[in-house]
């Protein structure tokens, strides 16, 4: 598979930043929603401007986290969101290779970020996210997944105002199920499938107790 990735040209950062993604809030809820009360510590894989660690933090107020992303434009966003809340620490990773050790921590989420690796960086991706999770801690990934039909697809990009032709090149879509399996695999327990419009779909999994 290419390894295509424009997520470090400004223009498609903030094309990206304008764009209205359907049922978008519905999934972030399903996140929130799957997030465990105690959560103390987050990390935010992919964090673009900031958006999902401020909702994760507007409903757990006392947590703390680190968000990664590696393009430029996107984290100067998330620095300028939150400049000033010592609860947060961005730090500039780029999810093509191996995370830095960052400690332990309750939860791990992501949206929309891990498609942009290849297949293959996605399954060590989630390895390692399992080895930083606490027992108990939680992965959350709202991700952009494949679509099982050429023509589901297309009816999707329309939804967003695109065709085939004019799609991310730097998306690298997998089925849900192959996902879920490759999670509990590696030893994820209650792996599901949470949410799920179109392509768009929450998976998550829990780290044995």
């Amino acid at each position: 598979m290419t390894n295509v990735n424009k997520w470090t040209e400004e223009g498609h950062a903030t094309d990206y930043l304008a764009m209205e993604i359907p049922h978008r809030c519905e999934g972030e809820s399903a996140l929130l929603d799957c997030i465990p009360p105690a959560a103390s510590r987050i990390l935010d894989l992919g964090c673009g401007d900031g958006r999902l660690l401020a909702l994760v933090l507007e409903r757990f107020p006392e947590a703390t986290g680190i968000a990664v992303d590696f393009s430029p434009t996107m984290l100067e966003r998330a620095r300028r969101r939150f400049a000033g809340d010592k609860r947060v620490e961005v730090r500039k990773h780029n999810l093509d290779y191996p995370l830095p050790q960052l400690g332990s921590f309750d939860t791990v989420g992501s949206s929309f970020a891990i498609h942009h690796v290849t297949d293959e960086r996605k399954r060590e991706l989630y390895t390692e996210v399992f080895r930083l999770l606490a027992p108990a801690g939680v992965f959350c990934n709202l991700e952009h997944v494949s679509s099982p039909t050429v023509r589901l697809h297309s009816q999707f990009l329309a939804a967003l105002g695109k065709t085939l032709e004019s799609e991310d090149p730097s998306n690298k879509l997998l089925d849900v199920e192959t996902q879920l399996g490759w999670l509990r695999a590696i030893g994820f327990e209650d792996v599901d499938c949470h949410w799920k419009w179109r392509e768009l779909a929450l998976l998550a999994g829990t780290k044995p107790a």
